[in-house]
């Protein structure tokens, strides 16, 4: 017959082997972060976007603003592009406008950014335009095409500069290769914003 003692032990130890069980196999889960948000005035999220913006209008760089920044970042990188064009009947999509080392103290980007390599606070781009953003211009006899601007929050800065290709598209795409390569490993969140475009018929 088992002593009181030990059947005291025996219990106190299946109640600790327990308790280590549970503890070991109860996932910890991380505390919820909202997500990086990219808006604009210019038009609702997937509408379409006003001619101002375009090439049937002014062609100027939308207004944006973005919140929920990550904690730790540097710089932003914007990459407007249309992936409903396919260049040289490839994979790669038309480069609209690469705007990378935005200072991470900003919280959106005024309208009618200026063209230039490199701006005063530091930020650089290039677009199929050259050293400047380049607006929509799908063909009025075609389908509306999906303008999509993604936002990029990193925690560095860019070591890249524009290509010097003497050919804009080619120019274009060999620096979006370069930043996005420089990107990896680096990306604290990503936001995505999209408008839709036609030439007027």
């Amino acid at each position: 017959m088992t002593h009181a003692p030990t059947r005291l032990l025996a219990l106190a130890a299946l109640f600790a082997y327990s308790t280590m069980s549970h503890a070991q196999t109860t996932p910890v889960t991380a505390p919820r972060v909202s997500p990086l948000t990219l808006a604009t005035t210019g038009w609702p999220d997937g509408a379409p976007i006003p001619n101002k913006f375009t090439q049937a209008g002014e062609q100027v760089s939308p207004p944006f603003t973005w919140t929920n920044v990550p904690a730790g970042t540097v710089t932003f990188v914007i990459n407007m592009l249309d992936p409903d064009v396919a260049i040289q009947r490839g994979t790669e999509t038309q480069p609209h406008w690469i705007f990378w080392n935005i200072p991470g103290t900003m919280t959106g980007l005024p309208e009618g950014i200026k063209a230039g390599g490199e701006l005063p606070d530091g930020s650089r781009q290039i677009s199929a335009s050259g050293l400047q953003y380049r607006g929509p211009g799908a063909a009025a006899n075609g389908p509306m095409h999906h303008y999509t601007f993604e936002l990029y929050a990193l925690d560095i800065k860019l070591d890249v500069t524009a290509s010097t290709n003497a050919q804009l598209v080619p120019a274009a795409l060999e620096t979006r290769a370069a930043v996005m390569k420089a990107m990896q490993g680096h990306v604290l969140g990503k936001a995505v914003y999209v408008g839709l475009f036609r030439r007027p018929q």
